[in-house]
């Protein structure tokens, strides 16, 4: 498989001439990758945007949001039973998810000096534990990276094994380290909302800097140490006995990930919880049913997407059809996903704010894209490509390609270029930049002043209607009361 269009050796440095027609391969690779990346970095913003209007209407809390979600909250244009009992839900999540911060907030606010010294203290406490197990799950990745590098030769079974054995404690990490990190916040006592944040933050912390504990074992180890003027790689700047073509090794453990990660998804339906709803469903023991069926988590399903796209982008300079193949990989999680929700799983007792939610997946989708990021300019810019494959073997470093294909464009071509990158383009670029970001920092504050100032408008004629209704109340009690002294007389 490595010896195809999926992995970067396959491709060769030759150009395509024709009469009235070129194509540079090794140009149209960097930045079909290049291209690939700043459409990425496009998408996420302007999906930031969205949802950061969308926190901003809602206020992103409960302040205020009860009449809202009471009074504005129901879609009228629901049709047929299931529509209508699905916004039911929803509207009731809402009210539950508002209900349990406030309860939270009161009785935090509640606590006594000493109490919350020990709560406080439990906390730091937790956070050094959460800290330690993280940090020994990186030591485990690391030691499992540099075995498997290791012990590469090996065939059969065997070898087999310790070509996954990356993939394996990564995966293994990345479910037993959030499974105990959970139980830590039952001791925390935070609001439903910043459990959940603490504990994706946790599990991003984990998931990412693994994945660049992975990154830097094989960095370490194709760049020999770092020292590049040591014995195995003065002659070619790499490690080129043990790594002929490090960039498709590289692109062989990004796509080993991305496949066990499916790998694991589907064994965990079958052998996991298909028999695990089936004890519950049909055996009435103690034990059975206080397991239950499974919970299905919204927020860890996401970040777990959001980590296999940041293993895509990471790959995808190395491994050119990545992307295909997540995309696939993606739409048969779909169906996985719909099936073990609808089949084994039951609703989550964790509530959580979608709104900032939503903002903070496409913040931590941002940090992997900045990840994959760094791993790519440095490739481009650093590491010497592999002399025996891959269509930048001739060049000092893949961006090369660039100035030496700028030299062979025509005369008219070559001055355009030179003016957008001189300072009589980017200076007055600059400027103009700057004047519409201060205009739309401008409309975003009038905006932000507006959505206040409704807000407090809402509240206090929510007052007043709280004060007429009182009014009615009292001139209701005193009609009463002479309507009954005047049936005594």
């Amino acid at each position: 498989m490595e010896y195809s269009y999926m992995f970067y050796g396959y491709y060769n440095n030759t150009m395509v001439e024709d009469s009235d027609f070129s194509y540079n391969i090794p140009l149209a690779y960097l930045f079909t990758a290049v291209f690939y990346f700043f459409f990425c970095l496009i998408c996420i913003i302007a999906r930031m945007g969205t949802a950061a209007r969308v926190a901003v209407a809602t206020g992103g809390s409960s302040v205020g949001n009860y009449s809202i979600i009471v009074f504005t909250g129901w879609d009228y244009g629901c049709q047929g039973g299931r529509a209508t009992k699905l916004k039911q839900k929803n509207v009731h999540y809402q009210l539950q998810v508002d209900l349990e911060e406030e309860i939270i907030k009161k009785k935090a606010a509640a606590l006594t000096l000493c109490q919350k010294i020990v709560l406080y203290s439990l906390r730091v406490f937790m956070f050094f534990v959460s800290f330690g197990l993280i940090v020994a799950a990186f030591y485990g990745i690391f030691m499992a990276t540099n075995f498997s590098q290791e012990m590469s030769g090996e065939e059969g079974i065997l070898g087999l094994l310790l070509e996954y054995l990356p993939s394996i404690a990564i995966t293994i990490g990345n479910f037993v380290v959030p499974l105990l990190c959970d139980q830590f916040t039952l001791i925390e006592r935070y609001t439903p909302s910043t459990t959940v944040i603490v504990t994706l933050l946790r599990a991003v912390f984990l998931r990412l800097v693994g994945l660049g504990v992975l990154l830097f074992t094989l960095w370490h180890q194709i760049t020999c140490e770092g020292d590049t003027e040591s014995e195995g790689c003065k002659l070619c700047q790499y490690n080129y006995e043990v790594y002929p073509c490090w960039e498709t090794r590289v692109g062989q453990e990004m796509y080993k990930l991305t496949l066990f990660d499916l790998l694991i998804n589907i064994g965990v339906l079958v052998l996991v919880e298909f028999p695990r709803r089936m004890v519950v469903d049909n055996w009435s023991n103690k034990l059975a049913q206080w397991v239950g069926r499974q919970e299905f988590v919204v927020s860890a399903n996401v970040l777990g997407l959001v980590y296999g796209q940041t293993i895509v982008w990471t790959g995808a300079l190395f491994c050119p059809l990545l992307p295909l193949i997540n995309t696939i990989k993606f739409v048969l999680l779909f169906y996985i996903k719909k099936i073990t929700l609808f089949s084994n799983c039951r609703p989550a007792l964790k509530t959580f704010r979608s709104t900032t939610s939503t903002f903070f997946f496409l913040v931590v989708l941002l940090f992997g894209w900045g990840l994959a990021t760094v791993v790519m300019v440095y490739s481009l810019a650093q590491i010497r490509p592999s002399m025996g494959c891959g269509p930048f073997r001739f060049f000092p470093n893949m961006w090369s390609i660039v100035p030496t294909s700028f030299y062979s464009l025509s005369k008219i071509t070559q001055d355009f270029l030179f003016f957008i990158g001189s300072q009589s383009f980017s200076i007055p670029l600059f400027a103009l930049s700057c004047v519409g970001m201060c205009y739309f920092v401008a409309l975003a504050s009038v905006y932000g002043k507006t959505v206040a100032l409704l807000r407090a408008q809402l509240k206090l004629e929510g007052r007043d209607k709280q004060f007429l209704v009182k009014q009615i109340e009292n001139l209701s009690r005193h009609q009463i009361l002479k309507h009954t002294a005047g049936a005594h007389e």
